[in-house]
């Protein structure tokens, strides 16, 4: 139930992703171990979003026309446009129903083109790696990890990422910042990624862009009120920052288009390090709490959640090493339901949904179901208790409809 002492929420007040306050900076408790996330795997380069990242480690890893990459039919759009720009050409392959890797359809669709395969670990739940380790080592292809969902946890004992030749990640699902991604290999240097400042009109924008989004869910009212005066002069900054800029066209997009949820890929991107903003969150925000607050959350979705008519957890448990993105629930019917929780207001993620086009039921009967029927939601450590309360009584509201 809600805590009395905690003011109500309305449908337009919980936040899909985490967003700054003031309890961002505290510690999840005294004595708390520190957790591992992707960025103790190996050398890391800090870029502004995972699907940039993926058009770095395929460009080190040299795929270009004539290669093929090897992709988990299940995916977000934004992991193929990378591929295509390399010139090399995507191959989908099959996963089981509960997210796993089909191996032996994937080991099929390795051929003398292959020069990569990605595998994504779904919604902070890593995949078991040994044996496709053992079989991209065996047939001389480079394996790469998408964390996008999984920044923070361990597998097999390992920080997340640490299996792959490459491994990808998006800070901007864990931590509360407008843009940021990783490059991280324990295998090889990274001394030939070179990045470079995107300009003052970028480190401003993804400041005051997530000082704003903090503000519009109520956070950080002291901050808010000693920024008005710079606030209502920050159209004004913009237009003269493009004005000064020799390429105006080029200068609107102070951010990557990744930071407003589009699929596109924007190679301009690929040189650009992430913000000093967001550098400075990522070293000062603990994943501790993150981890603890995550874990916290989810479990108290699931308790709320369970046994509702048509709905069940996609992963029926959560083990100790694994820092959740999101709550996925798989539903029977899924259109209506989604439809209510809309207009209800309820915050919902529908990774995949849609898929790559041409990528159905002929590809991967599992990977299409996936996409239809799985309706996330935030887990994540700034959700406060009313919020979670709110969400949770619409979700079963919706559900029971």
């Amino acid at each position: 139930m809600t805590n009395a002492a905690v003011k109500p929420v309305s449908r337009t007040q919980v936040p899909i992703a985490p967003i700054l306050s003031a309890a961002s900076f505290r510690r999840a408790g005294s004595g708390s171990v520190r957790v591992r996330t992707v960025l103790d795997a190996g050398a890391a380069k800090l870029v502004t979003s995972g699907r940039i990242a993926i058009g770095l480690a395929l460009r080190e890893i040299g795929a270009g026309p004539g290669d093929t990459v090897l992709v988990p039919a299940y995916h977000s759009q934004s992991m193929v446009p990378p591929v295509i720009w390399t010139g090399a050409r995507p191959v989908f392959y099959r996963l089981r129903p509960d997210t796993a890797i089909d191996l032996d359809d994937l080991a099929s669709r390795i051929d003398a083109s292959t020069r990569a395969v990605m595998v994504t670990h779904y919604f902070g739940f890593p995949q078991e790696l040994k044996a496709l380790r053992a079989l991209c080592d065996a047939r001389g292809v480079a394996l790469l990890e998408d964390c996008a969902h999984c920044f923070i946890g361990e597998n097999d004992g390992l920080p997340v990422g640490a299996m792959g030749d490459y491994a990808i990640a998006s800070s901007m699902k864990f931590f509360p910042i407008y843009e940021g991604g990783a490059l991280v290999s324990a295998r090889h240097s990274l001394q030939g990624v070179g990045l470079r400042s995107a300009g003052p009109g970028f480190e401003a924008k993804v400041a005051l862009t997530s000082l704003e989004n903090s503000f519009a869910w109520r956070r950080l009212g002291g901050v808010r009120a000693a920024l008005w005066l710079p606030l209502k002069l920050k159209d004004a900054l913009w237009a003269a920052l493009k004005k000064r800029s020799a390429r105006p066209a080029a200068s609107a997009a102070l951010a990557p288009s990744s930071s407003d949820s589009s699929f596109s890929f924007d190679p301009a991107w690929l040189d650009k390090r992430s913000s000093l903003f967001a550098r400075a969150l990522l070293a000062l925000v603990p994943a501790t709490r993150i981890m603890a607050l995550r874990q916290r959350h989810y479990h108290q979705l699931e308790a709320a959640l369970r046994g509702l008519p048509g709905l069940r957890p996609l992963y029926p448990s959560l083990p100790d090493t694994v820092c959740p993105w999101v709550f996925p629930l798989l539903a029977d019917d899924p259109e209506p339901l989604f439809a209510r929780l809309k207009a209800a207001g309820v915050p919902v993620v529908r990774f995949g949904w849609p898929l790559w086009p041409g990528v159905d039921e002929s590809v991967c009967p599992a990977s299409a179901e996936l996409s239809r029927r799985v309706l996330a939601f935030p887990c994540h450590q700034e959700l406060r208790p009313a919020e979670l309360d709110w969400m949770t009584g619409a979700i079963r509201a919706a559900a029971a409809s």
